[in-house]
């Protein structure tokens, strides 16, 4: 299976990402990543969802019934520009700080804090971007992570 990435134009109210989750995971179907945010539309908000649906046909005619779903688009990969952040929270000490911190330099990170026995770095791009820093700074230690749902637009339509 391969990913598949739905941008849903929903009506901006209380319960809409709960029926549309529980839409797509009654069906069995895993969500890689899900971001909900504010369009320029009063009261619409745009949910990015990122899954291996091979029944994406099924899983758009169900989402359709739903009162508060406005629009679905499967979104072209070729055609679309989408991103992800990433903060990361990782162990330094004397001897590893500037090389922890010439890493995330060259991998555009940017430094939020920094404490004696950490550093924590944001870090917005691709998918793969995110996996590559993420590799970088293993060896020295994670202490925490988290990465929020990545988000996409179509390039050309």
């Amino acid at each position: 299976m391969s990913e598949r990435i739905l941008s849903i134009l929903v009506e901006d109210k209380p319960g809409v990402l709960a029926r549309v989750s529980s839409t797509i995971s009654r069906r069995g179907f895993n969500i890689n990543s899900l971001s909900v945010g504010p369009t320029n539309i009063e009261g619409r908000s745009k949910m990015t969802i990122v899954t291996e649906l091979d029944a994406v046909e099924q899983v758009k005619k169900q989402l359709n019934k739903l009162v508060n779903v406005i629009k679905i688009v499967e979104l072209d990969p070729n055609m679309t520009i989408e991103t992800e952040v990433l903060l990361l929270k990782v162990s330094i000490n004397k001897d590893s700080q500037t090389s922890v911190i010439e890493k995330a330099s060259l991998s555009n990170a940017t430094s939020v804090d920094v404490g004696q026995d950490f550093a924590i770095f944001e870090l917005t791009g691709s998918s793969k971007d995110l996996d590559k820093f993420e590799s970088l700074m293993k060896p020295f230690g994670i202490i925490e992570m988290v990465r929020g749902g990545r988000i996409a637009i179509q390039s050309n339509l």
